[in-house]
């Protein structure tokens, strides 16, 4: 019975903030939730934690693979897959604060995967613990403990204390051993993809092998992406040659990034389909838009992100990895901002934004990216730019030439510019020419004076304001 028994692979779902990473910390002996920005965990990772043979049960013996999903609220489809493809839940919910919206969420996410799920109520040490107002609260949503008319194990922890770990492991081991998880080695293969991204080492995806094995040469296919896997490393980065049932790894050798959520299948081939390192791009904004582009460190907080930008945010173009020259004159030529979530920005990349006048914004915590969306969003679509004051005016060649000192910022000739005077708007214009003296220019700087020609030829004065904004 015993000959296919594997490790099994456990999620840990919960609310933000409820100490599902500080609890696998104190499972795995490790650090992740000090170097983790803002406490919020924000990509899916994967871990495999020993057992000795003799401890627990013959389940145990395999060990245990943990899946910590993201805390925050935009990352319900990623916490969703996380669900779909374990073989247990471990539901976290704080004795301090019980069952909150997350936490509901993640009721429902096990609920449709329909797995086994145990209950870790975290956080015991705190004086304002109250693990019978946790138990209640759950039990009204649904939750059936063993010993009170169900069969749904809880076990109190602390992960401060180190507190109940033993006994949540042994929990894990009899359920998996119950439930008789198992896994063929040389079987079909049968994986998933938890993230993918690329970084200077190639593409590469972050998986869950659940049936058969990954080898070093293997042709698979993760949907429509093929790759021929010419590395492999376990969860602690460190290189090996296949990966069996119940293991989690890193395979680098996609040609393209594959979908977080893929099914992998060893029927594979190098054809390509992925996400190509971009997202759907928008050729035309309507009233009140504000176009984006967006730049993500992996393809799971790629599309996290995009699910869940505000409204009249349209993302123009983008993709993962870091932000390079393209991205930066692609801004330029749509008026967009580029926004990076944990992806990198290079000196060269940001001196040529500064030429051009694209911003670049960098955010490591989601929620502060979404802040300063909403920011734009009230300040409404137009930036000020620059401004200049018309100090004279002259005619030239059947036209008048508006003579300007820069006030502020700058003024660049492929501006979109609006002639005011005083509060009101007289037009927008677009120029033709900008001097300095005889020399033709593209810009002014702040406290340069400039001769400008501009269409069209509105009856400007003295005294009226130039003034450069972005769209």
């Amino acid at each position: 019975m015993e000959k296919n028994i594997r490790a099994p692979i456990v999620t840990v779902l919960g609310h933000v903030d409820h100490g599902k990473t500080s609890l696998l910390d104190a499972i795995r002996k490790t650090n992740v939730a000090t170097k983790e920005v803002g406490g919020i965990t924000q990509s899916i990772g994967a871990s495999k934690i020993e057992l000795q043979k003799d401890s627990f049960t013959s389940a145990a013996g395999k060990g245990i693979t943990f899946i910590d999903t993201p805390g925050h609220a935009a990352f319900s489809k990623m916490r969703g897959r996380g669900a779909e493809v374990a073989d247990i839940a471990v539901l976290v919910v704080a004795a301090d604060d019980g069952v909150k919206p997350q936490t509901k969420e993640a009721l429902e996410l096990i609920k449709e995967a329909k797995i086994p799920f145990i209950v870790a109520i975290t956080k015991t040490d705190l004086p304002s613990k109250n693990i019978e107002g946790a138990r209640g609260q759950l039990e009204k949503e649904g939750v059936l403990f063993e010993g009170r008319g169900g069969d749904t194990p809880v076990v109190s922890v602390s992960a401060k204390e180190e507190k109940g770990i033993k006994e949540l492991l042994e929990t894990i081991a009899v359920v998996a051993e119950v439930h008789e998880i198992k896994g063929d080695p040389g079987g079909d293969l049968e994986a998933v993809v938890i993230e993918s991204s690329k970084d200077k080492r190639g593409t590469f995806a972050n998986m869950v092998v659940r049936n058969g094995t990954l080898r070093i040469g293997n042709l698979i296919q993760a949907e429509n992406v093929g790759c021929k896997i010419r590395a492999i490393f376990d969860s602690r980065g460190v290189s090996v040659k296949e990966v069996l049932p119940g293991e989690p790894a890193q395979i680098l050798g996609f040609e393209e990034i594959p979908p977080v959520g893929a099914k992998v299948t060893n029927k594979g081939s190098l054809a390509g389909g992925g996400v190509k390192n971009e997202v759907q791009k928008v050729d035309k904004l309507s009233e009140g838009q504000i176009a984006v582009i967006l730049k993500a460190r992996s393809g799971g907080s790629l599309e996290a992100l995009v699910a869940s930008l505000p409204p009249n945010i349209v993302v123009i173009g983008g993709g993962v990895g870091d932000v390079n020259e393209s991205d930066v004159l692609s801004a330029k030529a749509s008026n967009a901002w580029i926004f990076a979530f944990e992806s990198n920005v290079p000196a060269g990349v940001l001196k040529l934004a500064k030429m051009e006048g694209v911003h670049i914004e960098r955010f490591e915590i989601i929620y502060e990216l979404f802040q300063r969306l909403e920011e734009l969003l009230k300040k409404g679509q137009v930036e000020v730019l620059g401004k200049a004051q018309v100090i004279t005016s002259f005619p030239f060649n059947n036209k008048k030439i508006a003579g300007c000192k820069v006030t502020s910022g700058r003024i660049v000739k492929t501006d979109n510019l609006i002639l005011a005077r005083g509060e009101k708007e007289i037009g927008k214009v677009k120029a033709i020419s900008m001097k300095k003296q005889k020399t033709e220019i593209t810009e002014a700087k702040g406290g340069e004076e400039f001769g400008i020609i501009f269409e069209p030829q509105l009856d400007f004065e003295v005294g009226d304001v130039l003034i450069s904004v972005r769209k």
